[in-house]
């Protein structure tokens, strides 16, 4: 049986809270939520549901990256949003990261998010 690795880099949003990155166990690696944070500024982005969502999507793939995964390595994808309202928006934003080989996913709308932002993303990923 493998160990748990704990994941973070400074190319994603610091925790803010008693959590890490991401954890891999096995082959699969479990991405927490990420939200609009700007790493080098931890300041929110705040231009548009659109641009949150790069941003977020920026994130993971930072923290992909750094535990040698892809987005065609992601599996499972969760979404959060403040109002299914934007889930267009959002999904438009989505479709340009993961062209293919599309992850399982769903999308849920949440009453309030960390820092009341817009979007919140979270992704588990596999590979050999």
């Amino acid at each position: 049986m493998s160990k748990k690795e704990i994941f973070n880099t400074d190319k994603a949003p610091a925790a803010i809270g008693p959590y890490n990155q991401a954890i891999k166990a096995g082959n699969t690696l479990y991405v927490s939520g990420q939200i609009p944070l700007v790493p080098e500024t931890m300041e929110l982005v705040s231009s548009g549901v659109k641009d949150e969502a790069h941003q977020v999507l920026k994130n993971v793939e930072a923290i992909l990256t750094h535990a040698g995964y892809t987005f065609q390595d992601v599996v499972k994808a969760s979404i959060f949003l403040s109002d299914m309202g934007n889930f267009s928006l959002v999904n438009d934003v989505y479709a340009e990261y993961f062209k293919e080989a599309q992850p399982a996913r769903e999308c849920v709308a949440v009453k309030t998010l960390p820092k009341n932002v817009n979007v919140e993303i979270s992704v588990i990923a596999w590979k050999d």
